[in-house]
């Protein structure tokens, strides 16, 4: 059954989620990542649409945006039509790279709007990947505490800090001290607590679903053999294309493909 419209945001601001098709990575280097910030940031400046939260994990992405001039929708599609054109150019593929449309959530309240934006920040701290929510590169939280993330205007934080203070170095600090509370708030994710295993469970993992193969003989076997075993890896939770890629001694673009 089609789903219905969305719900307009009285407030116009909406938490947003991104998720690669199957789960699949969507980043598989730190020029995907740039790539993506950058065509946001085209967008931005196209639709007027403000941007306070953003965070981007392997393969999905959270973002928490005000719509702007055009209708969210069509600002999302033109990122996601640009980023897939980019990504299926630089690996040669094709097909869709996103599940469905994106998913989102009206964000109505002060209280649900920081809640939000500390749990998008939180994010990879969840998933076992830093211990601290500024350690992540591929998020806004780095913009609130005083860095420079990139790209450099992308994160609009004075609307959500002169919440706090009209004292931006105050505003900062009230802002950094709830960011980093611990909390247990779930916001359109429905994996939270899916850890990235580490190069050792990666590998106990592989060779559990090798079976008697021996890791050492997977980019020997023959093609159609080799591509479904690579398959079965590349859907295994918690691992990661690049690191099945490092642990099976092929080319991360060979799983992707198989």
């Amino acid at each position: 059954m089609p789903r219905g419209p969305r719900v307009k945001s009285i407030s116009g601001i909406y938490h947003i989620m991104l998720r690669g098709a199957n789960r699949q990575e969507i980043f598989h280097d730190d020029m995907d990542c740039m790539r993506f910030l950058e065509i946001i940031e085209k967008y931005k400046m196209v639709s007027g649409m403000k941007v306070y939260a953003w965070c981007l994990m392997n393969n999905h992405v959270h973002l928490l945006l005000k719509e702007g001039i055009e209708d969210l929708s069509i600002t999302m599609k033109r990122i996601g039509v640009s980023y897939v054109t980019y990504y299926n150019l630089k690996y040669n593929t094709t097909g869709h790279l996103f599940q469905d449309r994106f998913r989102s959530e009206n964000v109505e309240s002060n209280v649900i709007l920081f809640r939000v934006i500390r749990y998008i920040h939180q994010n990879p701290v969840k998933a076992g990947i830093v211990k601290r929510t500024d350690e992540w590169r591929w998020s806004s939280c780095t913009g609130y505490y005083g860095k420079n993330p990139h790209p450099r205007n992308l994160v609009d934080i004075d609307f959500i800090l002169k919440k706090l203070s009209t004292d931006i170095t105050n505003a900062k600090q009230l802002f950094q001290e709830f960011n980093e509370r611990k909390s247990n708030d779930q916001y359109l994710e429905d994996t939270v607590g899916e850890k990235r295993l580490s190069d050792d469970e990666a590998r106990l993992e592989i060779k559990e679903l090798l079976g008697a193969i021996e890791i050492a003989q997977v980019k020997s076997l023959p093609r159609i053999k080799r591509n479904e075993v690579l398959r079965r890896v590349r859907y295994t939770n918690g691992l990661s294309l690049r690191q099945a890629a490092r642990i099976l001694g092929v080319s991360h673009n060979l799983i992707f493909k198989a």
